[in-house]
This record gives structure tokens, C-alpha cells and sequence, in this order.
């Protein structure tokens, strides 16, 4: 509720931002540069349906969208049954931002790898 507040007063008081920013016309060639730079999911090692995820989200940080610290590549493959991008970027709700998403990556791209390693024993 609180971010709604504040995207409120960002468009309707300050005049800082419109509802639907547009793309940059050059995110797709910082995409493509990003998946070729990290073409697997940072959380599991997923190599299919790839996304480049925001840290910062785009509709509330648009000069951060081309910013290659604000980006994370996460897969919706569900790998190990798990949609890392839904899960890890958004903390299963597409509306929320997680703010931790570089430790909680961290910390379960060890745990998929302890799993990995305990099913092969």
C-alpha cells in the first residue's frame, strides 16, 4: 500500500514520472549484452527461459533500466521446481520488489548446488 501511495503522489504531485514509462531504445541491445554476459540463472543455474530481471524495478527507477548493477539473470524455467524470477525477483507476486535478491540468489544458488551434490551420492 505504501508504494502505491508513493507512486501516486510521484505522477500526481511531484509531475517526476507518467504511469507507463517507455523503454529506452537501447534495452534490447543492454539485454541481449547482459544474457550473453550471464546466460544462466544466478539462483539455479537454469539455462532456459532466461530473464533479465531489475533489481530496482523499471517503473520505479526508469535511469537505472540500462544500469548493468541493476540487472540479474533469473529463469522461469522451474528448475528444481522453482520460477527464480517469480520467486527470487518478486518474492512470488510479480507487484513486489525484493530488495534482497542478490543475498537470497546467494544463498540458494548453494542450497541447488547441496541438493545437486546430494543426489548424486
Amino acid at each position: 500500500m505504501l508504494l502505491m501511495i508513493k507512486q501516486l503522489k510521484e505522477v500526481l504531485i511531484d509531475g517526476n514520472r507518467s504511469w507507463s514509462q517507455k523503454r529506452s531504445g537501447n534495452w534490447s541491445k543492454v539485454r541481449e549484452a547482459h544474457l550473453k554476459d550471464f546466460p544462466t540463472c544466478s539462483a539455479c543455474g537454469g539455462k532456459e527461459s532466461v530473464e533479465v530481471h531489475h533489481k530496482k524495478p523499471f517503473h520505479l527507477h526508469p535511469e537505472l533500466e540500462l544500469d548493468p548493477t541493476n540487472l540479474i539473470s533469473l529463469c522461469e524455467s522451474k528448475k528444481y521446481g522453482v520460477n527464480c524470477h517469480l520467486f527470487f525477483g518478486h518474492l512470488g507476486n510479480y507487484n513486489v520488489e525484493n530488495q534482497e535478491v542478490d543475498s537470497d540468489v546467494t544463498t540458494w544458488k548453494r542450497k541447488f548446488e547441496e541438493r545437486k551434490a546430494q543426489l548424486k551420492d
